[in-house]
Parts: structure tokens; sequence; C-alpha cells
């Protein structure tokens, strides 16, 4: 069984029910396991022009999935959750929800469909904090730091505040 870490973030509509509701669906697919979430994170949204706030949290699971079944798996979950994907794909935008494969075990991974660890994690507050709290000494299988490591380098962070709300 792999260990994966997901990012999972709304910023339209009921935040936390989306949240919420995500990872049930993954936790009720006989071929995924919650391990351990965080907290609920609401954070200014990041390189996009919105004014909606995003509900952030990381969860580790522990899955029979390949990293592109899961990816497959993520995509039908937020596709039933409502997303609207930007069709030219470049720029970001609203969302009911986000769920994104920050890590897949140690294993790094590039396809067309799919970069593994995720290429933003260590430039993104919003999944940094929330790993601190599950995953803190982590090892980034790229730049060979911890998570507390990644966070400690990272120059003007954005805030995040925490919602108070656990999965």
């Amino acid at each position: 069984m792999a260990i994966v870490y997901l990012s999972l973030g709304s910023n339209i509509g009921d935040r936390v029910g989306y949240v919420q509701q995500a990872t049930s669906l993954l936790g009720g697919n006989p071929n995924i396991n919650i391990v351990a979430t965080s907290s609920f994170y609401e954070t200014e949204p990041w390189q996009m022009d919105s004014n909606n706030w995003f509900v952030n949290a990381v969860v580790q699971i522990s899955t029979k999935l390949t990293a592109q079944e899961l990816l497959d798996e993520c995509h039908r979950i937020e596709a039933l959750l409502g997303r609207k994907r930007n069709p030219d794909g470049k720029n970001y935008t609203d969302r009911t929800i986000d769920i994104d494969i920050l890590f897949y075990d140690k294993s790094m991974i590039k396809t067309d469909t799919l970069t593994i660890p995720h290429s933003m994690v260590h430039r993104r507050v919003f999944v940094l904090v929330p790993m601190l709290e599950i995953a803190e000494d982590f090892v980034h299988p790229v730049f060979n730091k911890t998570i507390s490591e990644l966070y400690e380098d990272m120059e003007n962070p954005e805030m995040v505040y925490l919602y108070g709300t656990r999965i």
C-alpha cells in the first residue's frame, strides 16, 4: 500500500462541506484508507484573480491504487462535486473542490497528466502548514528536506488562518 498526501481546497459554495464530502468520497473507495487529516485552514487565493478565500486541508491516505488511478479517482470526485475545469488549463479559477496529489510514497513521476511530487508543494504555505500538522518530518524526495525545513525556507509566506474545524 502506498502512503499518499493529498491537498484539498474549495473557494466557492459550502467550502467546508465540499472538503468534507471529498474526504468522505475518498474514504468510501475500498482501495483508499484515510490515515490522517489536518485541520481546515482559510487562505487567500494564490496566483489567481478572485476575492473568494479558500478552505484548505491535507489528507494522508494509504491506497492500493496506482498514482494514475488515484488521479482519475480524484478527478471523478471533483466532477461529482461540481468542479468546472478551465478549458485552457492555464489559469486558476474558482472551484467547488480541488484535489491535488502532493506525494505518492517517495515516488518521482512525470507524465503528460501527472507530476509527483506536486511541482508547487514547496511554494504553497496553504499546503505546507496543514502538512506540518500531520507529517512535519516527511522528506520531499526531490529537495531532500522535511516539510518543516521547506516551511522554514519560505520567504514572506502568506498568512493562513486555522478555520477551527477538523475533517
